[in-house]
C-alpha cells in the first residue's frame, strides 16, 4: 500500500482549523491524497513555495475552459447583433406610424435600456473575473522529494505504532488468562 505523491487542496470550515504542519499557524487548507489515505494541514502560502510543492496542471481542462470562453464571447456577440437588428426593425415600424417626437422618446428609452444592459454585464464580468481568479489557483500538487519522504515516514511510524499497540493488547489479554502460565508441579519425587 504505497502513498501516491498527488495531493488535492481542500478547504475546511473555520471551526475545523488546525495548525500547519510546517509553521504551526492555524489554517483551513488541507492537502489530501485522492484515495484519502493521508492528509495534513498546510498554509496556503506554503502551496506557492517552489521548494515545498509544485502544481500539477491539467492542460486539457485549461484548453476546455478557454474554448468555452471563446464560445461564450461568440454567443454574446451574436445575441447583441440580433438585438440590434430587432431594435432597428422596431424603430422602422414605429417610424412609419408615429411622429419624430415619438422617435426621440423611443430612442431615449432604448438608449437607457442599452445602458442598463451594458451595466449588468460589467457587474457579471467582475463577478466572473473574481470567480476565475479563485478557480485559477492550482488544486492538485506534487510534494517535493524531502517533504514526500517525511509523509511516508510519518505514515510508516503511525502504522508501526498501531501494530505495537495491537501486540501489547494481545499480550495483556494472554497474561490475564490463568492457564497461560504453566502450573507448578504437585508431585514430590
Amino acid at each position: 500500500m504505497s502513498l501516491p505523491n498527488i495531493w488535492h487542496h481542500r478547504k475546511v470550515a473555520d471551526s475545523s482549523a488546525k495548525g500547519c504542519d510546517l509553521c504551526y499557524k492555524t489554517t483551513t487548507s488541507v492537502l489530501v491524497t485522492p484515495d484519502k489515505q493521508d492528509h495534513f494541514y498546510v498554509c496556503a502560502a506554503h502551496l506557492k513555495e517552489v521548494r515545498f510543492c509544485k502544481p500539477i496542471v491539467d492542460q486539457a481542462a485549461i484548453d476546455a475552459k478557454k474554448q468555452k470562453e471563446k464560445d461564450d464571447e461568440i454567443i454574446a456577440q451574436a445575441k447583441k447583433d440580433y438585438d440590434e437588428k430587432q431594435r432597428k426593425k422596431r424603430e422602422a415600424e414605429k417610424g412609419d406610424d408615429k411622429d419624430s417626437k415619438d422617435k426621440d422618446k423611443a430612442k431615449d428609452s432604448t438608449a437607457e435600456a442599452e445602458k442598463k444592459d451594458e451595466s449588468k454585464p460589467k457587474d457579471q464580468d467582475k463577478a466572473d473575473s473574481e470567480k476565475a481568479s479563485q478557480d485559477e489557483e492550482p488544486r492538485v500538487f506534487e510534494l517535493q522529494r524531502t517533504f514526500y519522504q517525511q509523509r511516508l515516514n510519518k505514515k510508516r511510524q503511525a502504522e508501526e505504532r498501531k501494530r505495537q499497540a495491537e501486540m501489547s493488547q494481545r499480550n495483556r489479554e494472554r497474561l490475564s488468562i490463568p492457564s497461560f502460565f504453566p502450573a507448578v508441579p504437585k508431585d514430590n519425587i
